[in-house]
């Protein structure tokens, strides 16, 4: 089992970023926004799948997970309070989040489902988001220029993703999850979050008025197709996924933990997983609000 610990992080978000905040690009801005648009109501259906995942295992089973999973919790829900607030900035610029509305709908549409459905729809875009950590974490160059509390924002949020990234996928498996649906949910996951991650940027792009510049596909050819370009780098981890011998924890998991120790001053610990080990019963719960100041 993973050792997982929550972490606040001692950034303020009160003050409004920039407009175009990542290094004053414009694309890079959209698709960073997008991204946070999707993490409030897409976290809370991760912590709300494997939070029943686990409690529909035998006792020894959810015993056996009770630590690592009280600290993903922790830790997706700290992700989805701090990106509601970055998110409440991006309101008051004029950007409308259409991707939350759609994330609602089929939040709704597997109401009732079986647990192992959610999960495995968890596991398979906790690996989309893993994915995208571990190349912001060996290519930080793509925040540049960006000012100091954001780079840490995103920086930390990659390294606990990159941390957390087998928990939803050991619970799709102690539930008895099967290759068949793990492969199945992957693809749809898939068709859905790059349509959804596409659509965003685009309409950031339009409201920001920038759609129509040169710079604008410039950039985004370059970090996307580039030598160090997103989809040229992630398509091979994107698809190791299917296969069947696969396991988010073959990874190597250094780099995210070279990021934490970097970034360790700018965050306290809130709960070590000692403090949990007092009971073997599941009892999970989100973490309290961080204070203002974050």
């Amino acid at each position: 089992m993973n050792e997982l610990v929550v972490r606040r992080l001692l950034i303020d978000l009160d003050a409004p970023p920039a407009r175009h905040w990542a290094g004053g690009d414009a694309f890079r801005t959209a698709f960073f926004n997008a991204l946070s648009m999707s993490f409030p109501l897409g976290e809370q259906f991760f912590i709300d799948a494997v939070r029943d995942g686990v409690k529909a295992l035998p006792p020894p089973a959810r015993a056996r997970f009770a630590d690592e999973v009280r600290g993903f919790v922790g830790q997706e829900a700290t992700h989805r309070h701090l990106h509601a607030r970055f998110n409440a900035h991006l309101q008051q610029q004029g950007l409308a989040n259409r991707w939350e509305a759609r994330i609602g709908e089929r939040v709704r549409a597997l109401a009732g489902a079986d647990v192992r459905h959610r999960v495995a729809i968890t596991a398979a875009t906790e690996h989309f988001t893993a994915l995208f950590a571990d190349h912001l974490l060996a290519h930080p160059r793509w925040l540049d220029g960006t000012e100091p509390r954001l780079r840490t924002l995103w920086l930390w949020h990659c390294a606990e993703e990159s941390e957390h990234r087998s928990t939803a996928f050991d619970v799709y498996v102690a539930l008895g999850g099967n290759l068949r649906w793990r492969r199945r949910w992957f693809r749809v996951v898939s068709a859905y979050f790059v349509t959804d991650l596409l659509r965003q940027t685009l309409a950031n792009l339009w409201r920001d008025g920038t759609w129509w510049r040169a710079s604008t596909w410039r950039s985004a050819a370059s970090f996307l197709f580039g030598r160090d370009g997103l989809v040229r780098r992630g398509f091979g981890p994107w698809r190791a996924y299917l296969r069947a011998d696969f396991h988010p924890g073959a990874g190597d998991a250094a780099l995210a933990q070279r990021w934490l120790q970097r970034l360790a001053p700018s965050y306290t610990v809130v709960a070590p997983p000692e403090a949990s080990r007092q009971t073997s019963e599941l009892t999970v719960s989100a973490p309290r609000a961080a204070p203002q100041n974050g």
